[in-house]
């Protein structure tokens, strides 16, 4: 009876073995291996890990115990103890049931002819213990628990040595050598070896064990090496072929992978990996560095999804707190480069927190940036202050001189930024944008003689023309008109199609009464600009327009300029733009400005009058208001204008109201602030007529500046936008081609530059050469 029971419990044990090769996760949990409960770790469905791996991250692996618990369970010999002691497995929740029904299974399962059979099932099977006795030798004990889950689940009678940790050393002396040598990580010279003793002993077969470590092993070489060489792709597929690789025991393989994912524009994937690392891993270090290492790579808005998986920490503080100032610092200076990022408040006073407390000037830098791209030029300007006294540098510098230009105080700004003016590209434009700025104020600043002698100096050097044109009107501001003449000459030397430097000159010229250059300029522009085209005799209106011009520094009355009885159109200004096709290459396309396109408006008559000088338009009856801000654009001072029209739209008289919002949006389109010229025509109600125009204005404007900014396919959206409300001009046709050049659509680009072509444009013809010296290289060589 005793012989029976103890078949019957070897069977029962045999079965639940057998069932636990097909569920590892219930085999770990009956016998107390590994974590309990939790099935082998799968990540993005590249194949689940193998159970070699699963196991390994448990460092309270106790050998001897579950030696003891599996001899105790499937030992039938000793009769005494399988009777006196059943519940030798009790910890185990399966054991009891083996014991626990014994009766009602007997009769189907056990018969006299299989009984025999069963009692031989606990015969110990051939089983490779080569791995164990390597990783026994080594003291491995994680290495060592990992081999004995993995040979329980193969061989579900094999029973481990009672003490694994003193497993004698294997006999075959070359195995252990080739064991060595995967330890150190000479696989080449593995295989090597494996070959030889192959071919010198035929029936010699390498443990599986073995070989199936030394792919793991290759697959890892070879992933790291293509993720130094950045082959992306590579990674990849390495990671999908060999899953086992994708556990929290392989974290640097989690990391590359993830890196790879995101550099092979599959950045959900990634996120993806990092993810699993922090819902899956335990170990600290690796848990910080993984947030660390995606917050180089990831988005904003991804990391704070990965943030949301931060454990608590036993002190009440939270796991990431070693590390959250530099995530500030890399959000805020994510929200530097994109304005339209929105970072929390939370991010935002921490840094404020550390700029004040920390002493970096690079904190109070990134607050100043922040709040300069969202246009909070008061809260930008303080910061770069801050920065300026903690550490004076260009960046710093560049950035107060920016939020000055905004408040209108260039001359401040061109003090702070003379220092730093060659310091870079970027520092050298802010410069010379102070310069241009300082010299159109209104009413003119009155500049020390080293002041303007460096600006001077700096412009010719560096050929800025808006600053040389400026120095012009700033010249005829105090009736210099010899010298105004020399700048306005010298913009356009510098470039010829600079409109607003040839009507600077025709009218000085005009007011010297020299009619031969005036003519010439006229038929040179004739068909350019009606404005110069269409210009008055204006000697009758300045009394002293020959006599010659008061020495410099002498501040007077600046004569007043041509007036003509209505605001007249003025035509598109032509403007080279540089397109970056592709790497290496880039073309010239000659695009018109529509901002400045406007149709002649009705106004009721106007005195001819100066607008030049210092008067404050707020003191102003808004009727004086709104003529003085006409007076103003037909001089081309758009900026002054603004301020105006603005104290023209206080008027009771709805008439005034709407001429004053026309009229400021279109000195806004001359500024280039399309925005601006927006907001402006919504301060008062406008006939159709107007709204449409300054609809078709604003849109081409805006186009224009997306591309300048390298945004093709929002620039073909606001000429889409355009076109709906009136046919596309062939310049902006032109444009269009450009977008699509630039967007590769060779094609569609051919289509447009062929029409355009056909009209005349030579812009367009240029274009079709330059999709063949794109599409056909070789043909144009």
């Amino acid at each position: 009876m005793k012989s029976s029971l103890v078949a019957i419990s070897a069977a029962v044990v045999v079965a639940t073995l057998v069932t636990g090769l097909k569920d590892r996760a219930a085999l770990q949990e009956r016998f107390g291996l590994g974590s309990a409960g939790k099935p082998a770790p799968e990540l993005m469905m590249m194949g689940r890990i193998k159970p070699t791996d699963a196991s390994a991250g448990n460092p309270e692996f106790n050998a001897q115990l579950v030696a003891d618990k599996i001899e105790a369970i499937t030992s039938p010999s000793p009769p005494a103890p399988g009777a006196r002691e059943p519940d030798a497995a009790a910890p185990q929740p399966a054991a009891p049931q083996t014991v626990a029904q014994p009766a009602p299974v007997t009769p189907p399962i056990v018969s006299a002819p299989p009984a025999p059979q069963q009692a031989a099932a606990p015969a110990q099977p051939a089983v490779d213990e080569s791995a164990l006795r390597y990783f026994a030798s080594r003291g491995d004990k994680v290495r060592l628990q990992a081999e004995i889950s993995r040979l329980q689940a193969l061989y579900p009678n094999w029973v481990p040595p009672a003490d694994p940790l003193a497993v004698p050393q294997n006999g075959d002396k070359q195995l252990e050598a080739m064991w060595q040598l995967y330890s150190d990580g000479r696989y080449a010279e593995l295989r090597k070896a494996v070959a030889d003793r192959q071919a010198a002993d035929a029936g010699w077969q390498p443990p599986a064990d073995l070989l199936d470590r030394l792919d793991v092993a290759e697959a890892r070489a070879r992933l790291v090496n293509a993720s130094d060489l950045k082959q992306y792709a590579t990674v990849v597929d390495i990671a999908a072929a060999t899953p086992s690789l994708l556990t929290c025991s392989e974290v640097d393989v989690l990391w590359r992978v993830a890196e790879a994912f995101i550099q092979t524009e599959r950045a959900q994937r990634g996120q993806d990996a990092y993810t699993y690392i922090l819902k899956n891993c335990a170990n600290p270090a690796e848990r910080q560095a993984t947030v660390e290492k995606a917050s180089t790579l990831l988005a904003y808005q991804p990391m704070q999804a990965l943030l949301t998986l931060e454990r608590p920490a036993a002190d009440g503080s939270k796991e990431f707190d070693a590390i959250r100032d530099n995530l500030t610092r890399r959000f805020m200076a994510e929200g530097n480069d994109d304005p339209k990022l929105v970072i929390a408040p939370d991010y935002i006073a921490r840094l404020e927190k550390l700029a004040e407390t920390g002493g970096l000037a690079s904190d109070a830098l990134l607050l100043g940036w922040y709040q300069l791209r969202r246009n909070n030029d008061a809260d930008a300007e303080k910061w770069f202050r801050a920065a300026r006294a903690k550490q004076d540098s260009a960046a710093a510098s560049q950035g107060l001189a920016l939020a000055l230009i905004a408040r209108k105080a260039p001359e401040e700004a061109e003090d702070v930024m003379f220092r730093w003016r060659a310091d870079s590209e970027d520092a050298t434009s802010t410069y010379l944008a102070a310069t241009a700025n300082l010299m159109a104020l209104q009413p003119p600043a009155d500049l020390a003689e080293d002041v303007l002698h460096r600006i001077a100096t700096e412009v010719i050097a560096r050929k800025y023309v808006p600053t040389a044109q400026q120095f012009g009107w700033y010249a005829r501001s105090l009736n210099q008109f010899q010298t105004a003449a020399r700048w306005f000459e010298t913009a356009l030397a510098w470039k010829p199609d600079d409109e607003p430097s040839a009507y600077g000159l025709v009218i000085t010229r005009e007011q010297l009464s020299d009619r031969k250059a005036v003519l010439d300029l006229q038929r040179a522009w004739a068909g350019r600009s009606s404005r110069i085209t269409n210009l008055e005799d204006t000697s009758s209106l300045i009394p002293n327009a020959v006599t010659p011009p008061p020495e410099k520094g002498t501040l007077a009355a600046q004569q007043p300029a041509a007036q003509p009885t209505q605001n007249p159109p003025t035509e598109p200004l032509p403007a080279e733009r540089r397109i970056t096709l592709q790497p290496g290459s880039q073309v010239v396309v000659r695009a018109a400005r529509p901002a400045m396109e406007t149709v002649t408006v009705p106004r009721g008559p106007r005195q001819t009058r100066g607008c030049s000088t210092t008067i404050d338009a707020g003191q102003l009856k808004p009727a004086d208001a709104l003529s003085r801000g006409w007076c103003l654009m037909d001089i081309n001072r758009p900026m002054e204008a603004i301020s105006a029209f603005e104290a023209a739209l206080q008027s009771p008289t709805r008439k005034v109201r709407e001429d004053a919002a026309y009229g400021q949006s279109l000195a806004y389109l001359r500024a280039g602030l399309s925005g601006n010229a927006a907001v402006a025509a919504t301060k008062a109600p406008q006939n159709r007529q107007r709204a449409a125009e300054l609809q078709v204005a604003i849109l081409a404007d805006r186009a224009l500046s997306a591309f300048d900014a390298g945004r093709y396919r929002e620039t073909l959206i606001y000429l889409d936008q355009r076109a709906q409300l009136q046919q596309e001009r062939i310049d902006l046709m032109v444009l269009r081609g450009y977008c699509y050049l630039n967007l590769k659509m060779y094609g569609d680009a051919t289509r447009i530059f062929e029409a355009a072509a056909a009209a005349g444009s030579r812009d367009a013809a240029r274009g079709l050469a330059d999709v063949r010296n794109v599409t056909h290289p070789d043909v144009n060589d």
